[in-house]
């Protein structure tokens, strides 16, 4: 049935549908399919806002292409002491990351290079031959809010109406939409749901006005039967009954996640291993980091998924702040400033989750990745800061990944050369034109996430253009 020719109880059934799927900020729709322990998996999102600088979070150690880099990065180029080396892959990371060096060492983490939104393979020439306005250029580069939309849409159209992580549990049909722990985001629309936004612990939320333990309180629950009541009535039309099931639905979900989701360590429905894990993150009972705060709650959810439903879940997280034009580092000191403070703020968060994990004995069914909206420039601006760009690198961290090994192709680092985006003088700054794009980046973490490639293509419809190279390999 095409879109012109559906009739109106079908649309109305749709429309229902999508009513059903939203509640408190989000979709409140989270299905009855018991979760399986044994088939558990878990995708967790961290999203950079602003634009991560790549190029000083994973560094060339070997000694010709370092100097390479601390050529044109000038002030801001990182001492090859300083890294933190990569084994043999002749990388290191910023001395901030230092957190996520065991799980290096362990094999649990990689760096993806040069990354970002393509509809299929560019080449230099193939970026200057083609018209303004072509499919092959992703709409909108270097802006923050379009280049943030493709990062968690995928492909290269800047008007595209669900995140690629929507569309997973869409085609997956997950118990669960996505679930945020950092707000809104795109990442997680689909057709018919919106993410479970969720507040940080410490924090109640309930439906009707109502936490859940409100209704401890005699006139509040009367007024919750009263309600309960009216959204029973039977409706004439399809819509009206999506609405009152949302309502109904709504109300449950928050009788089942409150107590978690307002859990805090060291009170009495935390759980010691998440705890001990999250303690250098932790002080008077309080996170010390935002990010933390976040990680600490997507690993609260997954220990108690038979409670959020369903053995396939998808977690989103998010960290501003890195639109460092100015002050990306702290004159004369290249490895302080604003962009080492939020890399070690990303890397404390994310190593005591993936600590979480393995405390939990669930480090292989639960993989986090990195995104950003874009790489900032090669070359630095005259402010001790960075601008706009397009690819990036990556890290991915988990169990179940190659991890000892680096993916992707680095680029050429000479400005104006093939994987640089300028042509004329003032252009040559070292926009990146990406080599790997985010669509094969997501099919990598949805294969091992369980999709076929059917459902692959279902969700990342621009992924047949990339031919037989679907996945990156570190998965």
């Amino acid at each position: 049935m095409n879109r012109v020719s559906m009739s109106r109880r079908r649309w109305l059934q749709r429309s229902a549908a999508l009513a059903a799927g939203s509640a408190l900020g989000g979709s409140m729709w989270l299905g009855s399919r018991p979760a399986r322990a044994a088939d558990y998996r878990a995708l967790v999102c961290v999203f950079g806002y602003g634009g991560n600088d790549g190029m000083n979070m994973v560094v060339p150690t070997d000694a010709t292409r370092h100097a390479q880099y601390a050529a044109v990065r000038g002030d801001l180029a990182l001492p090859r002491a300083a890294l933190l080396p990569m084994g043999s892959t002749g990388f290191g990371l910023h001395p901030a990351m230092a957190p996520l060096l065991p799980a290096w060492t362990a094999g649990a983490l990689a760096p993806v290079f040069n990354l970002g939104p393509l509809a299929a393979p560019l080449t230099k020439a193939q970026y200057l031959a083609e018209p303004e306005g072509s499919p092959l250029i992703p709409g909108a580069l270097f802006s923050h809010s379009d280049q943030q939309l493709l990062w968690e849409a995928g492909g290269a159209d800047v008007q595209a109406r669900t995140g690629w992580g929507g569309r997973a549990s869409q085609v997956l049909a997950t118990a669960n939409p996505v679930i945020s722990v950092g707000g809104n985001g795109h990442f997680g629309v689909e057709d018919l749901r919106t993410p479970l936004v969720l507040p940080g612990p410490g924090s109640s939320f309930g439906a009707y006005g109502l936490t859940p333990e409100d209704t401890t309180w005699e006139p509040n629950r009367l007024r919750k039967v009263a309600v309960d009541a009216m959204a029973a009535h039977n409706q004439s039309i399809d819509l009206g009954n999506a609405f009152n099931a949302q309502q109904r639905n709504a109300f449950d979900v928050s009788q089942r996640l409150s107590g978690i989701v307002a859990s805090v360590p060291g009170d009495a429905q935390s759980v010691a291993a998440i705890d001990a894990a999250f303690a250098p993150l932790t002080s008077g009972g309080w996170f010390t980091t935002w990010l933390a705060a976040q990680m600490y709650q997507i690993a609260k959810l997954i220990h108690a998924r038979a409670t959020v439903q369903g053995d396939r879940q998808v977690f989103f997280a998010t960290l501003g702040g890195f639109d460092t034009h100015s002050g990306q580092v702290d004159w004369g000191n290249p490895t302080g400033g604003t962009h080492a403070a939020l890399l070690a703020e990303m890397a404390g968060a994310m190593a005591a989750f993936h600590q979480a994990m393995q405390n939990l004995g669930l480090a292989g069914q639960v993989t986090t990745f990195t995104e950003t909206d874009f790489g900032r420039t090669f070359a630095p601006n005259s402010s001790l800061g960075t601008d706009h760009a397009w690819g990036n690198h990556q890290l991915v961290l988990g169990g179940a990944v190659r991890g000892g090994n680096t993916y992707g192709r680095y680029p050429d680092l000479a400005l104006g050369g093939p994987d640089d985006v300028g042509v004329e003088e003032w252009e040559l700054q070292g926009r990146w034109i990406p080599t790997s794009s985010v669509d094969q980046y997501a099919a990598t973490l949805l294969s091992w996430f369980g999709a076929t490639e059917a459902q692959l293509d279902a969700a990342l419809p621009n992924l047949v253009n990339f031919g037989s190279a679907r996945s990156l390999g570190f998965l």
